[in-house]
Protein backbone atom coordinates (compact mmCIF):
# COMPACT_ATOMS: atom_id res chain seq x y z
CA UNK A 1 0.00 0.00 0.00
CA UNK A 2 1.04 3.39 -1.07
CA UNK A 3 2.32 5.44 2.43
CA UNK A 4 0.16 8.85 3.12
CA UNK A 5 1.63 11.83 2.85
CA UNK A 6 0.31 14.96 5.09
CA UNK A 7 2.04 18.53 5.45
CA UNK A 8 3.29 19.74 8.46
CA UNK A 9 5.73 21.99 10.00
CA UNK A 10 9.31 20.95 11.19
CA UNK A 11 13.01 22.12 10.83
CA UNK A 12 16.24 20.18 10.12
CA UNK A 13 14.69 16.60 11.26
CA UNK A 14 16.98 13.78 12.24
CA UNK A 15 16.08 10.18 12.65
CA UNK A 16 14.55 9.05 16.21
CA UNK A 17 13.23 12.68 16.16
CA UNK A 18 9.13 12.23 16.90
CA UNK A 19 7.05 14.85 15.44
CA UNK A 20 3.61 15.66 15.87
CA UNK A 21 1.05 16.47 13.41
CA UNK A 22 -1.78 18.67 14.28
CA UNK A 23 -4.55 21.07 13.43
CA UNK A 24 -6.45 20.51 10.22
CA UNK A 25 -3.50 17.71 8.48
CA UNK A 26 -3.46 15.66 11.56
CA UNK A 27 -7.44 16.19 11.87
CA UNK A 28 -7.42 14.69 8.39
CA UNK A 29 -5.05 11.97 9.11
CA UNK A 30 -6.82 10.22 12.18
CA UNK A 31 -10.73 11.03 11.29
CA UNK A 32 -10.68 11.14 7.45
CA UNK A 33 -7.73 8.67 6.37
CA UNK A 34 -8.27 6.32 9.55
CA UNK A 35 -4.33 6.17 10.02
CA UNK A 36 -3.57 3.98 12.59
CA UNK A 37 -0.33 3.34 15.25
CA UNK A 38 1.81 1.22 13.50
CA UNK A 39 1.44 2.50 10.15
CA UNK A 40 3.97 4.15 8.24
CA UNK A 41 3.44 7.75 6.88
CA UNK A 42 5.34 10.77 4.85
CA UNK A 43 5.44 14.11 6.54
CA UNK A 44 6.83 17.15 3.78
CA UNK A 45 7.07 20.56 4.57
CA UNK A 46 5.94 21.83 1.31
CA UNK A 47 9.66 23.22 0.40
CA UNK A 48 11.03 19.86 -0.31
CA UNK A 49 12.01 17.82 2.42
CA UNK A 50 10.03 15.12 4.42
CA UNK A 51 10.33 12.14 6.65
CA UNK A 52 9.27 9.01 7.17
CA UNK A 53 8.42 7.16 10.16
CA UNK A 54 5.57 4.69 12.03
CA UNK A 55 3.19 6.56 13.71
CA UNK A 56 3.55 5.92 17.39
CA UNK A 57 -0.03 7.27 18.92
CA UNK A 58 -3.12 9.08 18.04
CA UNK A 59 -5.82 10.62 19.74
CA UNK A 60 -9.19 12.59 17.81
CA UNK A 61 -7.23 15.32 16.44
CA UNK A 62 -3.51 14.57 15.95
CA UNK A 63 -0.93 11.96 15.59
CA UNK A 64 2.79 11.32 16.96
CA UNK A 65 5.28 9.69 14.27
CA UNK A 66 8.73 8.77 14.84
CA UNK A 67 11.24 9.72 12.01
CA UNK A 68 13.17 6.76 10.64
CA UNK A 69 14.24 8.32 7.07
CA UNK A 70 15.03 12.00 5.87
CA UNK A 71 14.20 12.44 2.80
CA UNK A 72 14.83 15.03 -0.02
CA UNK A 73 14.14 16.80 -3.16
CA UNK A 74 16.78 18.55 -4.50
CA UNK A 75 15.78 22.22 -6.14
CA UNK A 76 15.34 22.22 -9.82
CA UNK A 77 17.81 23.11 -12.15
CA UNK A 78 14.55 24.35 -14.06
CA UNK A 79 11.59 26.16 -12.76
CA UNK A 80 8.36 25.72 -14.54
CA UNK A 81 5.44 28.37 -13.96
CA UNK A 82 2.02 28.20 -15.59
CA UNK A 83 0.38 31.11 -16.29
CA UNK A 84 -3.20 29.87 -16.43
CA UNK A 85 -5.88 31.71 -18.08
CA UNK A 86 -9.57 31.81 -15.48
CA UNK A 87 -11.95 29.76 -17.07
CA UNK A 88 -15.61 28.42 -16.27
CA UNK A 89 -17.04 25.60 -14.12
CA UNK A 90 -13.64 23.40 -12.59
CA UNK A 91 -11.59 23.66 -15.64
CA UNK A 92 -9.00 26.09 -14.40
CA UNK A 93 -8.87 24.12 -10.92
CA UNK A 94 -8.25 20.73 -13.25
CA UNK A 95 -5.34 22.27 -14.42
CA UNK A 96 -3.79 23.40 -11.06
CA UNK A 97 -4.88 20.09 -10.38
CA UNK A 98 -2.81 18.18 -12.87
CA UNK A 99 -0.11 20.87 -13.54
CA UNK A 100 0.86 19.75 -9.54
CA UNK A 101 0.58 15.88 -10.37
CA UNK A 102 3.15 16.74 -12.76
CA UNK A 103 5.87 18.84 -11.04
CA UNK A 104 4.91 22.72 -11.56
CA UNK A 105 6.69 24.50 -9.59
CA UNK A 106 4.45 27.83 -9.92
CA UNK A 107 1.17 28.89 -11.24
CA UNK A 108 0.36 32.63 -11.90
CA UNK A 109 -3.25 33.24 -12.25
CA UNK A 110 -4.31 34.89 -15.75
CA UNK A 111 -6.85 37.15 -15.81
CA UNK A 112 -7.04 37.20 -19.53
CA UNK A 113 -9.24 39.61 -22.04
CA UNK A 114 -11.31 36.44 -22.90
CA UNK A 115 -11.77 34.33 -19.77
CA UNK A 116 -15.31 34.33 -18.92
CA UNK A 117 -14.93 34.35 -15.63
CA UNK A 118 -13.64 37.79 -13.66
CA UNK A 119 -12.13 37.61 -9.92
CA UNK A 120 -13.61 40.39 -9.20
CA UNK A 121 -11.61 42.18 -6.10
CA UNK A 122 -14.36 40.92 -3.14
CA UNK A 123 -14.30 37.22 -3.85
CA UNK A 124 -10.49 37.10 -5.71
CA UNK A 125 -9.29 35.83 -1.95
CA UNK A 126 -11.72 32.85 -2.19
CA UNK A 127 -11.28 31.96 -5.41
CA UNK A 128 -7.00 31.97 -4.70
CA UNK A 129 -7.99 29.73 -1.37
CA UNK A 130 -9.42 27.55 -3.62
CA UNK A 131 -6.96 26.99 -5.69
CA UNK A 132 -4.38 26.89 -3.29
CA UNK A 133 -6.23 24.27 -1.35
CA UNK A 134 -6.39 22.28 -4.68
CA UNK A 135 -2.59 22.61 -5.16
CA UNK A 136 -1.51 21.00 -1.87
CA UNK A 137 -4.47 18.63 -2.29
CA UNK A 138 -2.61 17.37 -5.07
CA UNK A 139 0.71 17.10 -4.08
CA UNK A 140 -0.43 15.22 -1.18
CA UNK A 141 -1.91 12.72 -3.78
CA UNK A 142 1.01 12.55 -6.11
CA UNK A 143 3.64 12.33 -3.34
CA UNK A 144 5.50 15.33 -4.10
CA UNK A 145 7.68 17.40 -0.87
CA UNK A 146 7.24 20.55 -2.57
CA UNK A 147 3.96 22.52 -3.18
CA UNK A 148 3.80 24.77 -5.99
CA UNK A 149 3.11 28.72 -5.30
CA UNK A 150 0.12 30.16 -6.41
CA UNK A 151 0.55 33.85 -6.97
CA UNK A 152 -1.58 36.35 -6.71
CA UNK A 153 -3.91 37.01 -10.00
CA UNK A 154 -2.19 38.98 -12.81
CA UNK A 155 -2.70 41.04 -15.61
CA UNK A 156 -1.76 40.23 -19.38
CA UNK A 157 0.13 43.92 -18.32
CA UNK A 158 1.71 42.66 -15.29
CA UNK A 159 1.96 39.14 -17.04
CA UNK A 160 4.38 40.58 -20.12
CA UNK A 161 6.48 42.48 -17.23
CA UNK A 162 7.29 39.03 -15.78
CA UNK A 163 8.57 37.89 -18.83
CA UNK A 164 11.57 39.54 -18.92
CA UNK A 165 12.11 37.70 -15.69
CA UNK A 166 12.33 34.59 -17.38
CA UNK A 167 15.00 32.45 -19.09
CA UNK A 168 12.08 30.99 -21.12
CA UNK A 169 8.28 32.39 -21.91
CA UNK A 170 6.32 30.19 -24.27
CA UNK A 171 2.48 31.51 -25.69
CA UNK A 172 0.54 28.41 -26.35
CA UNK A 173 -1.73 29.57 -29.50
CA UNK A 174 -2.74 27.29 -32.10
CA UNK A 175 -1.85 29.92 -34.91
CA UNK A 176 1.61 29.77 -33.67
CA UNK A 177 3.85 28.34 -36.84
CA UNK A 178 6.90 26.58 -34.34
CA UNK A 179 6.21 23.53 -32.60
CA UNK A 180 6.57 23.48 -28.79
CA UNK A 181 8.71 20.58 -29.48
CA UNK A 182 11.41 22.32 -31.48
CA UNK A 183 12.38 24.41 -28.60
CA UNK A 184 15.47 25.00 -26.61
CA UNK A 185 15.52 24.56 -23.19
CA UNK A 186 17.77 26.97 -21.42
CA UNK A 187 20.11 25.38 -18.69
CA UNK A 188 18.62 26.99 -15.59
CA UNK A 189 15.78 29.20 -14.81
CA UNK A 190 12.08 29.95 -15.03
CA UNK A 191 10.26 28.44 -17.99
CA UNK A 192 6.78 30.14 -18.24
CA UNK A 193 3.98 28.62 -20.53
CA UNK A 194 1.15 30.71 -20.87
CA UNK A 195 -2.04 29.05 -21.41
CA UNK A 196 -5.11 30.73 -22.86
CA UNK A 197 -8.86 30.51 -21.95
CA UNK A 198 -11.25 29.06 -23.77
CA UNK A 199 -11.64 31.82 -26.25
CA UNK A 200 -7.88 31.53 -26.64
CA UNK A 201 -5.14 33.90 -26.02
CA UNK A 202 -6.09 37.33 -27.68
CA UNK A 203 -4.61 39.28 -30.58
CA UNK A 204 -3.43 41.90 -28.93
CA UNK A 205 -2.32 39.98 -25.55
CA UNK A 206 -0.33 37.90 -27.68
CA UNK A 207 1.15 40.73 -29.35
CA UNK A 208 2.17 42.39 -26.04
CA UNK A 209 3.47 39.10 -24.64
CA UNK A 210 5.88 38.08 -27.67
CA UNK A 211 7.11 42.04 -27.37
CA UNK A 212 8.04 41.13 -24.05
CA UNK A 213 10.56 38.29 -24.99
CA UNK A 214 8.04 35.23 -24.95
CA UNK A 215 8.02 32.73 -28.13
CA UNK A 216 4.33 31.83 -29.65
CA UNK A 217 4.39 27.47 -30.27
CA UNK A 218 1.40 25.54 -30.77
CA UNK A 219 1.16 21.95 -28.93
CA UNK A 220 -0.76 20.27 -32.05
CA UNK A 221 -2.38 20.36 -35.13
CA UNK A 222 -6.04 20.70 -33.19
CA UNK A 223 -6.60 22.71 -30.40
CA UNK A 224 -6.65 21.89 -26.57
CA UNK A 225 -9.10 23.15 -23.64
CA UNK A 226 -7.54 25.02 -21.47
CA UNK A 227 -7.59 22.61 -18.81
CA UNK A 228 -5.11 20.25 -21.08
CA UNK A 229 -3.18 22.42 -22.77
CA UNK A 230 -0.76 23.57 -19.63
CA UNK A 231 -0.68 19.74 -18.97
CA UNK A 232 0.78 19.05 -22.34
CA UNK A 233 2.73 21.58 -22.74
CA UNK A 234 4.52 20.96 -19.76
CA UNK A 235 4.79 17.05 -19.84
CA UNK A 236 6.36 17.94 -23.18
CA UNK A 237 8.83 20.48 -21.48
CA UNK A 238 9.83 17.47 -19.07
CA UNK A 239 10.37 15.01 -21.94
CA UNK A 240 12.71 17.58 -23.67
CA UNK A 241 14.66 18.12 -20.48
CA UNK A 242 14.97 14.38 -20.03
CA UNK A 243 16.30 14.14 -23.17
CA UNK A 244 18.73 16.67 -23.34
CA UNK A 245 20.29 15.73 -19.95
CA UNK A 246 21.47 12.38 -20.83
Amino acid sequence: MTEALFLAEFEDPQVGDEITLAGDEGRHAVAVRRIAVGETILLADGAGAAVRGPVLSTDKASLVMRVEDVLSTPAPRLRFIAAQALAKGDRAELAVEVLTELGIDEVVPWQASRSIVKWVPDRAERHLARWRSVARAATKQSRRFRVPVVTVPMSTRELALRVPETALTLVLHEGAERALTSVTLPDAGDVMLVVGPEGGVAPDELEALVEAGGVAVKLSDGVLRTSTAGVVALAQLQAIEQLTAR
